[in-house]
């Protein structure tokens, strides 16, 4: 027998709605109660998957709508709702290295908007956070003050509800498009994250099928 004493939101694991605000949906129509990771839909954690390729991105830049737009348009697909998308950044291929924590690019509100407008409401990144590695992020607002800066993908939770999986593993290793993601989180009840078994399916019967 093992006994494990861990965070929530430590190794792969999936970040809640309610990890970003107590509140979600406030840009459709009607502002709610954010969900806890036991309340987190099924259906978001097992659907088809799109990869974004941002590894040429410098470390603490914050990826823009345009950029996702961009390379939608290089790897030729269209995001269809519920689609999981991942993005790969420099992050990992640090991990295990003392610079992880401050490697890679992060997604920024509009970026992170951008794809939960057209439907996205599961997201992932290869990197410590969704976001851009805060040490940068903490130069930039120590420059101008500007507290919007700070968690700005986390933030865009407030707005639409949406789950995003940190530390993932392996994204090199993924095509553009073609394959499904499935990640359940563990159910924990009342959190904010959850530990997160994610993998990538490659079967022709269940793209097919969609």
């Amino acid at each position: 027998m093992e006994k494990v004493t861990l965070s929530t939101h430590n190794g792969t694991h999936l970040d809640a709605p309610y990890h970003f605000h107590s509140t979600m949906n406030r840009k459709l129509g009607e502002q709610e109660r954010s969900i806890a990771i036991d309340e987190v839909p099924l259906e978001w954690c097992f659907q088809p998957g799109v990869k974004l390729d941002f590894r040429h991105f410098p470390d603490g830049y914050v990826v823009t709508a345009q950029d996702v737009q961009a390379e939608l348009a290089r790897v030729e697909h269209v995001l269809q709702p519920l689609e999981i998308v991942v993005v790969n950044t420099r992050a990992g291929s640090r991990y295990g290295h003392p610079d992880f924590v401050a490697s890679g690019c992060g997604m920024g509100y509009e970026a992170t908007m951008y794809l939960l407008e057209r439907g996205v409401r599961l997201t992932g990144t290869d990197a410590w956070s969704w976001d851009a590695p805060f040490v940068h992020t903490a130069k930039k607002y120590e420059a101008s003050q500007d507290a919007s800066l700070i968690w700005e993908g986390h933030k865009a939770g407030r707005d639409i509800g949406y789950c995003h999986l940190e530390k993932l593993h392996n994204l090199e290793a993924l095509p553009a498009h073609g394959f499904y993601i499935s990640c359940f989180p563990h159910k924990i009840r009342g959190a904010s994250a959850g530990w997160t078994r994610a993998v990538a399916i490659f079967d022709d019967a269940l793209m097919a099928s969609r």
